[in-house]
């Protein structure tokens, strides 16, 4: 088998935001000059006080700052590494003003102008922690600390850190899907420097099936968390944890995603034409990345 990376080029050429062409062509091509455009590119979903919106989460176009927008900020300020952006500290900052007393960050804050938000992101409780949110952030986060110290000692993410250790460690029957998948997503990103991290991990393996994949209880018809999701990195932690076989089989079934327009599928629902298209460009940018990575 074999991806074709020219129909994928082709495919975010006539569909994908700029922000994922610049990602794709930093992972493809010679990347230093899009991992600058990277950087610079989100600033067009920044805000005054710090945060990002504007729909970068492609379900959430409200212009507020908003917790998912953070995630995709953060992942994709990972994905421009090792270049680096001062915005990061100031993110992590907002995020600080924004979190709960428990130290959890909320799923989503009051949505002005609900048009073309998912249900789930404007009927969000702003007064209640989530941890798929807090988990699926701090990840992103502690990709980032890789190479910016500054995120790496802000105590935004020592206090995230502290309240994801806790919630996972009180998970006792299976999750759902997003939550364990983001959770998971987590603690393989936090191991190397937080030695609590592997216990967890161990303990969260107990819930994840053999071949790898979290069926969405109220999702899509077959929407299901797949096992390169939350275990996309070849020598991770969580490897450790996986069935070798279950992970080739699980790039078996991402390299044969591929479809005649060049493009990767997504098996969720959109909330407007825009956002499904953004998702497949998203979608098709990280499928590349993960077979690439895993030398496929």
């Amino acid at each position: 088998m074999s991806i074709d990376i020219g129909r994928a080029r082709a495919f975010l050429a006539a569909h994908g935001r700029v922000l994922d062409r610049r990602r794709f062509e930093a992972l493809c091509d010679d990347g230093t000059a899009a991992r600058h455009a990277i950087v610079r590119g989100l600033d067009a979903y920044r805000n005054a006080d710090g945060g990002y919106g504007w729909g970068l989460e492609p379900d959430l176009r409200s212009p507020e700052s908003q917790p998912a927008a953070a995630l995709h900020a953060l992942e994709a300020t990972a994905d421009a590494c090792p270049v680096t952006s001062h915005h990061a500290h100031t993110l992590l900052g907002w995020l600080d003003s924004i979190t709960l007393a428990d130290g959890g960050l909320p799923f989503a804050l009051p949505v002005g102008d609900p048009a073309a938000c998912a249900p789930f992101w404007a009927g969000a409780d702003p007064t209640e922690s989530s941890l798929q949110i807090t988990a699926a952030v701090a990840a992103q986060a502690y990709r980032v600390a890789r190479w910016d110290k500054a995120v790496r000692e802000h105590p935004w993410l020592a206090r995230a850190t502290r309240y994801c250790f806790d919630a996972i460690s009180r998970i006792e029957e299976p999750p759902f899907a997003y939550v364990l998948s983001f959770a998971l997503r987590f603690l393989d990103a936090a191991a190397d420097s937080q030695p609590p991290a592997r216990e967890l991990l161990a303990h969260l393996a107990w819930f994840i099936p053999a071949d790898g994949a979290l069926p969405v209880a109220g999702g899509s018809e077959g929407e299901k968390v797949h096992l390169l999701d939350y275990a996309p990195e070849p020598g991770s932690p969580i490897r450790d944890l996986l069935d070798p076989r279950a992970v080739s089989a699980d790039l078996d079934r991402l390299e044969r995603a591929q479809l005649p327009d060049g493009g990767w599928p997504v098996d969720f629902a959109s909330y407007s034409a825009a956002a499904a298209l953004e998702w497949r460009g998203y979608a098709t940018v990280r499928a590349v990345a993960t077979l690439r990575r895993n030398g496929r």
